[in-house]
């Protein structure tokens, strides 16, 4: 039997809800299955864990979660009790960086049942491939002088080692899809860095020969997100074009709440990272009402990762049927519950056994 040991941070706000949620998904998945089981230990990172310690992890946490399998993470965040730059900084992006989680992956897929705000979506199935390590999210730079005098410096870094690296990930799951890929560039506006990576694209490129390669400029790019979503199948980014990207390809799907994705450490050092993309939406907190549709999906990532794709077909198809059939929460235009959702898609599972 193959034991998975995960380390679950619900983290924020709807964290705390839709992460059970996923958890016992995975249990049901794990009963049926039979030669897989899942051990999971919880940990109480979080903005209160900041406001009662006055840090988000404590001094050894990385320590306390490197040896797991995975990280399952709900959300972080809780701007009106800590700063955004300190719970991010101190919780998500550490994780992601002393992890070397350099590949970032979010799919954006139209589920049957939900309601896109696209007039006519076409059956649009794409992956957006982010780099996740460097780029224009580096910490290099700094401010100067003061009121108008005042300078701010923020330096992109872009090595073709981290470059060649998210190319040849987004190359290798084409070859596994409809063998196509798109680099966002901006070479006609951004003078170094973004030629660089056009040069780097070009000789990878040379290495698949099979697969399809175009390069479109990034905002060119995310105009046709909207105007010809089903034209994509693998789109690879710099950290900041990725960001924008998959935000946007979750609001074509329908709603933040349904997007997934998965922070990846290629090297095996240090556990990967599965996240949804929503955030800790502290307005609907506590309602009962979070969609946990984003967070099960990326359990379905995480059953992928581990080599479990069958089963993770299987848990996507049951999610889709369960959209199709009207079984939506509240952000999709439903009227179910966080766990009447959850226990739709449990049942389903089970009936598939």
């Amino acid at each position: 039997m193959k034991q998975l040991h995960i380390a679950s941070i619900p983290g924020d706000g709807i964290g705390n809800e839709v992460v059970p949620a996923a958890i016992e998904v995975l249990e049901a998945v794990s009963e049926i299955h039979g030669g897989l089981s899942f051990h999971f230990t919880h940990f109480p990172y979080s903005c209160d864990y900041y406001l009662e310690h006055g840090v988000m992890m404590p001094e050894d946490g990385l320590d306390q979660l490197k040896n797991f399998d995975a990280i399952f993470l709900g959300a972080v965040g809780n701007a009106k009790l800590v700063p955004d730059h300190i719970s991010l900084w101190g919780l998500l992006i550490k994780l992601r960086r002393e992890f070397e989680q350099v590949i970032n992956i979010r799919p954006a897929k139209l589920l049957s049942g939900v309601p896109s705000p696209l007039v006519n979506p076409k059956d649009f199935d794409l992956i957006v491939v982010r780099e996740n390590s460097e780029g224009e999210y580096s910490s290099v730079g700094g401010r100067m002088y003061k009121n108008e005098e005042e300078i701010a410096i923020q330096n992109s870094i872009f090595s073709r080692r981290g470059t060649e690296r998210v190319m040849r990930y987004a190359f290798d799951l084409a070859k596994k899809r409809n063998k196509r890929v798109t680099s966002a560039t901006k070479s006609n506006g951004i003078y170094y860095s973004m030629p660089f990576w056009d040069e780097v694209l070009k000789d990878v490129a040379k290495d698949y020969p099979e697969v399809e390669t175009d390069s479109q400029h990034i905002d060119a790019l995310a105009a046709c997100f909207v105007t010809h979503p089903n034209k994509f199948d693998v789109v690879v980014a710099s950290n900041l074009f990725g960001d924008v990207l998959t935000d946007l390809g979750a609001a074509i799907m329908g709603s933040v709440g349904i997007a997934p994705a998965a922070n990846i450490n290629v090297n095996g050092k240090y556990p990967s990272m599965f996240e949804p993309v929503h955030g800790s939406a502290p307005d609907i907190t506590g309602k009962g009402i979070a969609n946990p549709i984003g967070q099960i999906w990326t359990a379905k990532m995480m059953l992928d990762h581990f080599d479990e794709e069958e089963v993770g077909h299987v848990l996507l198809s049951v999610i889709e049927s369960t959209t199709q059939d009207g079984i939506l929460t509240a952000d999709m235009g439903g009227k179910y519950t966080t766990k009447e959702v959850t226990a739709e898609i449990i049942t389903r599972l089970k009936a598939r056994a």
